[in-house]
């Protein structure tokens, strides 16, 4: 339900059309969320339906009508309803990655770490993408600094994690 939360709260801020929902989400919390485009649609086809969000169609001069989605009584009280769910909620957190490293023994020291300054690139890359996202007004930008946060102290147990295999390799 963290979409459709997700969704509901941006909608709460700003009655808007999809285009400009999805372009938001794409640039300022694509590193906080996975929603895509496609499910961001269908997401807000489903709630129109259950009655949380209306929906009306708009046109500028000769552009294709649009659909500008704005939420109801009924998505108010869902909203609500989801919000206090979601903050009250402990969701464990799972690092699937972390199996390999489980294993990283099984091959020579030498192999493990040109892998792990791999990953180490990968993830200082994604802390400098978030790091760009212009910061929110509220509690929104909490969000973004959750992420960075987490993201830098993986970073931190990375590089201990190499320093435990360099001392294996001398």
């Amino acid at each position: 339900m963290e979409r459709e939360l997700l969704l509901l709260g941006f909608l709460r801020r700003e009655n808007m059309h999809g285009y400009k929902l999805n372009e938001f989400i794409e640039r300022d919390m694509a590193a906080c969320t996975d929603l895509k485009k496609p499910t961001a649609y269908f997401l807000l086809d489903r709630m129109a339906k259950l009655g949380w969000i209306s929906m009306r169609e708009t046109r500028e001069g000769n552009r294709p009508p649009r659909r500008v989605y704005r939420v109801t009584a009924r998505g108010e009280a869902e909203y609500q309803k989801m919000l206090r769910e979601n903050l009250a909620a402990f969701i464990e957190t799972k690092f699937p990655g972390d199996v390999g490293l489980g294993f990283a023994d099984d091959l020579d020291v030498n192999d493990v770490l040109p892998l792990l300054a791999e990953r180490r690139t990968a993830l200082a890359a994604k802390l400098t993408e978030l790091n760009a996202v212009p910061e929110h007004s509220g509690s929104l930008q909490l969000i973004v600094s959750h992420q960075q946060f987490h993201l830098d102290a993986e970073l931190r147990w990375l590089d201990q994690v190499v320093a435990q295999f360099e001392s294996k390799a001398k």
